[in-house]
């Protein structure tokens, strides 16, 4: 726990908060579209800036006395941030609420709801990590293929030649249906139904902005509702964890394998709620960032018509409008590439949020203890000094640079590097190949592309696309895109 008696000013430059409503508009701003503001700030300011002068900013963490919002980018901002583990820390994806653990019994789920690897730091968290390994180990990973590819043939035969999709939706049921699967053990559409129910409830209520402004347990209002929708939630995976333990099965589910899970030399093993913090942490993280950063290349390939077509030739050339074999998926350079490039231009996870732990620097400023820190994916992965023209999505560029780690991380970096990155690629490839060889996706531009979100970007209106079979029509539907997506890549007229 951070600990501050008295809360230190910031000296970090940025701008003043309105003398009418203080930080509040700046931080909805931050809130509502981080990217655009952050690039605004960073013009002004340069790479290490604060969301406002004065501090007062509080928007991830649950930590008392928070002194302000730093952001920063750059490649040297995040080797500083990645590689000292124990001065910047993680915080439960929770955020904020995460301090509301020990307000009633009704917020006690607060305490590993959305926990996980995010809420541990230091030595703890090195034990932690090392007791999830074994279930995301290659062979591990690898052996979900076959369950990933039926969950996705039964969606891609779903779909409709001529109507129009929602490609956030279809991919979030999709990905949802993945993740109930290989954490759990459950299909969604084979008698995982209720857990997936009470995990989108869960998510909605915890969207609605008016529990930061009204977070009050009150019939009526949005917290009240949130609070009742978590601790439904909580007893629905208590019961299946204590089942789980009861059966003493490795169903080869995560879960299984979690339970399962002893330190060699300590004995440790993971409690119920530290359980629950990790799976409902995975879940989240896993299923919803897969889901727009398929999105978004299925976007980015609807306006590049000749990288799709190059993309569908090695397609077809090498699986034969098969599925793709864990062996096969090693065949497809330009599928990693396309992969690659889509989440440098339009990360599905913008930012790596973190809290200064100790009073320290940052990119040659005092960074109070407290601070919460955001270093921006986004921002890093747009840089000039790295990449050659930047805005352009070019798959072509990974032919020739071999960036490390601190210049291109959609993963993050150092020892906190996404425990889960293997599953995701893995997942989005085959959902990828298995797609484009079927089916052609026509972007809908009635409504703009706008990128919103915080810890996720996803299409603020989601992404209408019309559904054709593959006929290689790739320059149907290609301009006409409106909205800040637009200052994020270099699209058709």
């Amino acid at each position: 726990m951070i600990a501050t008696t008295k809360k230190p000013k910031l000296t970090v430059p940025g701008p003043h908060s309105s003398p009418l409503f203080g930080n509040l508009i700046q931080m909805f701003k931050f809130v509502d579209d981080s990217i655009s503001l952050s690039r605004q700030l960073f013009q002004n300011y340069g790479s290490v800036v604060s969301l406002l002068a004065e501090g007062g900013t509080n928007i991830y963490s649950p930590y008392p006395n928070c002194p302000g919002t730093v952001i920063a980018y750059g490649a040297d901002i995040v080797r500083e941030v990645t590689s000292q583990h124990d001065v910047f820390h993680k915080c439960p994806l929770i955020g904020i609420l995460y301090g509301k653990q020990n307000d009633s019994p009704r917020t006690k789920p607060f305490n590993h709801i959305l926990v996980g690897l995010f809420g541990v730091n230091g030595g703890e968290h090195r034990q932690h990590r090392q007791l999830l390994m074994p279930a995301f180990h290659r062979q591990r990973i690898e052996s979900y293929r076959d369950e990933m590819v039926d969950i996705i043939q039964s969606e891609l035969d779903g779909l409709q030649i001529g109507e129009i999709v929602n490609v956030v939706e279809l991919m979030r049921r999709l990905t949802m249906r993945v993740a109930s699967k290989t954490l759990f053990g459950e299909d969604v559409n084979q008698g995982g139904e209720e857990l997936v129910r009470l995990l989108k409830k869960f998510g909605k209520r915890l969207g609605n902005p008016a529990i930061a402004i009204l977070p009050f347990d009150i019939p009526g209002l949005p917290y009240h509702y949130l609070l009742d929708a978590m601790l439904e939630l909580d007893g629905e995976m208590r019961d299946i964890i204590r089942r789980r333990t009861t059966s003493g099965v490795d169903g080869g589910d995560v879960l299984s394998m979690l339970i399962q899970a002893k330190d060699a030399d300590s004995g440790l093993t993971l409690t119920e709620d530290e359980l629950l913090g990790h799976v409902t942490a995975i879940f989240a993280a896993g299923h919803d960032t897969s889901t727009n950063a398929i999105a978004w290349v299925l976007f980015l390939l609807s306006q590049h018509p000749q990288v799709a077509a190059d993309l569908l030739d090695e397609l077809e050339s090498v699986l034969h409008g098969e599925p793709p074999t864990v062996e096969q998926l090693q065949q497809l350079p330009l599928l990693e590439r396309v992969v690659k490039e889509s989440m440098r231009v339009l990360p599905s996870i913008p930012w790596n949020g973190r809290v200064a732990s100790e009073t320290t620097t940052l990119g040659g400023f005092e960074i109070p203890a407290g601070t919460e820190v955001f270093v921006s994916i986004y921002q890093t992965h747009h840089s000039a000094e790295i990449y050659s023209q930047p805005q352009q999505f070019n798959p072509q560029r990974w032919e020739e640079i071999e960036p490390t780690m601190y210049e291109y991380n959609p993963f993050s970096a150092g020892s906190r590097i996404c425990i889960g990155a293997g599953f995701a690629m893995m997942e989005i490839k085959i959902v990828l190949a298995m797609l484009l060889m079927r089916y052609r996706l026509q972007l809908i531009t009635e409504k703009p592309i706008d990128g919103k979100g915080m810890i996720v970007m996803s299409p603020r209106n989601g992404l209408p696309m019309l559904v054709y079979k593959q006929d290689r029509q790739f320059t149907q539907g290609v301009g006409g895109v409106r909205g800040n997506v637009r200052e994020m890549v270099d699209l058709p007229q």
